[in-house]
């Protein structure tokens, strides 16, 4: 039941990352930039993955998709393929994770082909959390870069909400993949030390009988 319990906890965990996940990939905050503080010629306030967004001259907020994305920055399209990548592991890991829950009845009933799946997700869910966090960190590292680099004459921006979300959602992500192995390997651990008991004991017992057979054909002899 322990084993069960932990399954659970960790599959929540790891669906709470990828929601995370998926929030921060279609945000348009990965960075920012205070117009009051800088002196710009345009007045785009943020910018992410797929679109960047202004401050029109009514206060409004006005956000429109990049034309040609495969025109931008060579990280900006790697960031964007690993985060879809750490998205469709961690779809694919979501199914096999619940076929291999032990309270569940969906698909195999074999506790060995469970303990696969669930693994298998487990794995998945870890590669998935470590393709977001590669991204993200990437994408801030070039951010920070421009910053603090003094000969870049372009738009110098902050780093965004949707980084640190992204960060929090990888941790959940490759957290959650950690303990659903965890549980697993722990429940093969203690079914292998219960056979290699119950080996010993028979094998115990045949020992036993043989030298029962032995002391009565001695007996009988005398």
């Amino acid at each position: 039941m322990a084993s069960s319990s932990l399954q659970i906890y960790a599959l929540l965990l790891a669906l709470a990352g990828f929601t995370i996940l998926l929030v921060t990939t279609m945000s348009n905050r990965w960075k920012i930039l205070d117009t009051a503080t800088m002196l710009v010629t345009a007045d785009w306030i943020s910018e992410g993955l797929w679109m960047d967004c202004a401050v029109t001259a009514f206060g409004s907020i006005q956000c429109k998709k990049f034309l040609y994305m495969l025109s931008s920055e060579t990280h900006i399209q790697a960031c964007r393929a690993l985060m879809i990548a750490s998205i469709l592991l961690g779809f694919i890991a979501t199914v096999l994770s619940l076929l291999g829950l032990k309270c569940t009845n969906v698909g195999l009933s074999d506790e060995d082909g469970k303990m696969k799946f669930a693994v298998t997700g487990g794995f998945l869910f870890i590669l998935g959390g470590l393709c977001s966090m590669v991204a993200v960190s990437w994408y801030a590292a070039m951010v920070t870069a421009q910053f603090f680099d003094p000969l870049y004459a372009g738009t110098k921006y902050e780093l965004g909400d949707a980084l640190y979300l992204g960060w929090a959602g990888s941790v959940l992500y490759m957290l959650g993949g950690i303990l659903l192995t965890c549980s697993c390997k722990g429940k093969k651990k203690q079914d292998h030390s219960c056979n290699k008991y119950a080996y010993s004991a028979g094998h115990q017992q045949h020992i036993y009988t043989k030298n029962a057979e032995t002391v009565i054909s001695n007996k009988e002899y005398v």
